[in-house]
């Protein structure tokens, strides 16, 4: 059975090692997501920050971040990187992580989520494109949005600097 916790700092190594391994063979990655996760997590900006645990082994992490709107709507979070190890993927352990850091979103009184993702697999979780909210360098129908407070942001989205990180 899976169980969904919030990280521990002793989970910090293997929760990179999932996360390179998730998106290894990925299309459409930098393969800096790890070092993305230890950079919010050094700077403070990590807001949730969710593992997948089966048998006491780590098998998927989701890790959620404040992000920033030129409207200056405030409470907004970006989702993101989603991970899981590659022979558990398409088995219900992402949508298990991300349902639970939308619920932990809510419980800490956001306003709403953000996410570049796949329209078809992020639509179930209530993720749609909003035409007024848009990501540099982002086709639309990839950057989702969803509201927990019926607030609609508008303008160009930024993320933390810490999606920068190479290392």
């Amino acid at each position: 059975m899976t169980r969904i916790r919030k990280e521990l700092a002793s989970d910090a190594s293997a929760i990179a090692a999932v996360t390179a391994a998730a998106f290894r063979r990925a299309a459409h990655t930098s393969h800096t997501e790890q070092f993305i996760i230890g950079a919010l997590r050094a700077s403070g900006n990590l807001a949730v920050s969710l593992v997948a645990e089966e048998h006491g082994q780590i098998i998927g992490h989701v890790a959620a971040s404040p992000v920033t709107d030129s409207d200056g709507t405030p409470e907004w979070y970006g989702l993101g990187p989603v991970s899981v190890i590659p022979g558990r993927q398409d088995q219900g352990v992402g949508s298990l992580l991300v349902e639970h850091a939308l619920a932990e979103l809510r419980a800490m009184g956001a306003a709403g989520c953000v996410v570049l993702g796949e329209p078809g697999y992020y639509s179930r979780f209530g993720f749609r494109a909003e035409p007024m909210l848009a990501l540099a360098g982002v086709p639309a129908e990839y950057f989702l949005a969803i509201s927990f407070n019926g607030s609609r942001p508008r303008g160009q989205v930024q993320y933390h600097e810490s999606f920068a990180a190479t290392a």
